[in-house]
C-alpha cells in the first residue's frame, strides 16, 4: 500500500456455523451498498470470541486477507464510535455491534464507518476506512 492510501476493513459478526459463502455474500452486499462494488478489502476483523469460526477463517483465506481477532476490551472501546445498536448482540457479545466494533478497532483510532452494519442471513458486516497506513 502507498503512504496515505486508505485501508478498508470488513468487520464480521455471525451466528455459529456461518459458512464462508455466507460471509462472502455479506461482504459483497456491503461493498455494493456502500457504492464500492469493486473496492479492495484490505483486512477482515471479528471478535476474538469468534476465533473458532471456520467460515470466517475460510472467507479471509479465500480472499487472501489477514484476519484480525479483536480482544473484548478493544471492541468495547471502538463500539463508542459505532452507528447501530442491537440489544440482542449487546446481551450476547457485550457490544451493540460486533461487526462495527471489529471493523473500527482493526482500522485504527481515526477510522470511520463507510457502511454501518448490515445483516445478510446469519452474517453482519460493517465497513470501516482509515487513511492511516498499517
Amino acid at each position: 500500500m502507498d503512504m496515505g492510501e486508505a485501508v478498508i476493513v470488513a468487520g464480521i459478526g455471525c451466528r455459529k456455523g456461518a459458512s464462508a459463502a455466507d460471509i462472502d455474500a455479506a461482504i459483497d452486499t456491503a461493498l455494493e451498498r456502500a457504492g464500492r462494488p469493486l473496492a479492495r478489502i484490505d483486512r477482515m476483523a471479528t471478535a476474538a470470541s469468534k476465533s473458532q469460526e471456520v467460515g470466517i477463517a475460510a472467507a479471509a483465506a479465500g480472499r487472501g486477507l489477514p484476519l484480525i481477532f479483536v480482544a473484548q476490551p478493544d471492541l468495547e472501546i471502538a463500539s463508542a464510535r459505532g452507528a447501530t445498536w442491537s440489544a440482542r448482540v449487546l446481551a450476547l457479545a457485550g457490544v451493540p455491534s460486533v461487526a462495527e466494533a471489529a471493523a473500527l478497532a482493526a482500522a485504527g483510532t481515526k477510522a470511520r464507518l463507510i457502511l454501518p452494519r448490515i445483516v445478510v442471513g446469519s452474517v453482519s458486516c460493517a465497513l470501516a476506512e482509515t487513511g492511516e497506513t498499517p
